[in-house]
């Protein structure tokens, strides 16, 4: 079976399971979803979702965001993890987008990599579903289940990201990307999985991870 063979299949299985799919963080317009998904780098996106009503009822905007003080910003995000760093990036992000940005989110790859605390997985989430540009935003699920899948080498997430780019069409991005990621939370997780019920893997999987799982 080819990588494209298998890439169907991927598709096929996944719109059939999952035809509509809702953004995982909670949010209200593109700065919200910008500060959801900065918060939840090592964190879930349920408890990111437990944050973000208390963190978004003081401050839903950059105006004001900086009314609030690092210690106040780390503070209501200390649960997430990486406080220090992250209330920092939020704080000073919010300035760069009054002053450079008129408030607003820029919408590039290349202004938005440019603000602290946002890497390129972050900005590929923020263009794909806050602005609806073609990205497939690549996190540890993706990046494990296109490795078991034997769609990608699986040396890196950037590769991973090359490869899907390659064995998928464009206009799929932004919807099959949640798609894989809320496959992989309800049949391939990480650990405990249950080869039985991971329909892709026994179907298109790697045979080290099939025998992996099948003891």
């Amino acid at each position: 079976m080819t990588k494209k063979e298998k890439a169907q299949i991927v598709v096929d299985t996944l719109e059939r399971l999952y035809p509509e799919v809702p953004v995982p963080l909670d949010h209200t317009d593109a700065y919200t979803l910008l500060i959801a998904v900065l918060l939840s780098a090592q964190c879930t996106d349920i408890r990111v979702n437990q944050i973000t009503p208390f963190l978004f009822e003081r401050a839903n905007t950059p105006e004001a965001m900086i009314e609030l003080t690092v210690d106040e910003i780390r503070e209501i995000i200390k649960p997430c993890g990486l406080s220090p760093a992250k209330s920092k990036a939020i704080h000073k992000l919010s300035h760069i987008l009054l002053d450079e940005h008129q408030g607003e989110v820029p919408q590039s790859f290349e202004a938005l990599e440019a603000l602290p605390g946002v890497g390129h997985k972050t900005a590929s989430v923020v263009m794909s579903q806050a602005f609806g540009v073609p990205a497939f935003p690549v996190d540890t699920h993706i990046h494990r289940l296109m490795y078991r899948w034997g769609l990608t080498t699986g040396k890196n997430v950037t590769l991973t990201e090359k490869d899907a780019k390659k064995l998928f069409p464009e206009e799929l991005w932004n919807k099959l990307h949640l798609q894989i990621i809320f496959y992989g939370r309800e049949f391939s997780p990480a650990r405990g999985l249950k080869l039985e019920k991971d329909i892709l893997l026994q179907t298109i999987g790697r045979k080290s991870e099939i025998a992996k799982w099948s003891k």
